[in-house]
């Protein structure tokens, strides 16, 4: 017996490609750099259209749903800056490693849960699949945090039952006045 879900609706999560992501050259011709910057671990900022702003160039796997319990800290809660509005969201997902497991989303040699910073959440759905909340992109919600809890349920086969993952919106506008 390891427990279940509360109240469980479905969540639909797009995982970052790191692999694709890592090989591909958004920059176009010239020396080829990668799509991740090697020291935020993140994707890189490009202006492929000249207009001064730069766009996140993601690789993204194809959509999963898997059954979680939600936990909302904030939604849109507005913060305003001198250059605009940042909403700012945060969600908690509970995540049971059964569902997990059976979708091939805990890695099989280190044991590590395979949703991790990066991935984005693109909806909440009910039992029947039926959209329940989508989530806007910008400023989109992100995983920052996959924590394993839960840990020792059964007696004779005590086993980690429970990933929390936290999901943060990304700030759109800046502090700066310069």
């Amino acid at each position: 017996m390891r427990g279940r879900l509360i109240f469980p609706f479905l969540a639909e999560l797009f995982r970052l490609d790191t692999r694709s992501q890592a090989m591909a050259d958004p920059q176009g011709p010239g020396p080829f750099e990668g799509a991740m910057d090697p020291d935020f671990k993140e994707p890189v900022l490009v202006d492929p259209d000249d207009d001064g702003i730069g766009e996140r160039i993601r690789h993204e796997l194809p959509a999963i749903r898997i059954p979680c319990q939600i936990e909302t800290k904030s939604f849109e809660e507005q913060r305003l800056f001198p250059s605009g509005n940042s909403p700012r969201s945060r969600l908690d997902l509970v995540f049971h490693f059964i569902e997990l497991e059976r979708r091939l989303l805990v890695d099989e040699v280190s044991g590590d849960a395979l949703i991790r910073p990066g991935d984005r959440l693109g909806g909440i759905y009910d039992r029947a699949n039926n959209l329940v909340q989508t989530i806007r992109m910008p400023p989109g919600l992100f995983v920052t945090e996959a924590r394993p809890i839960g840990f020792g349920l059964h007696r004779r086969h005590p086993r980690r039952n429970l990933l929390l993952v936290t999901f943060q919106s990304r700030q759109l506008a800046t502090g700066r006045t310069n």
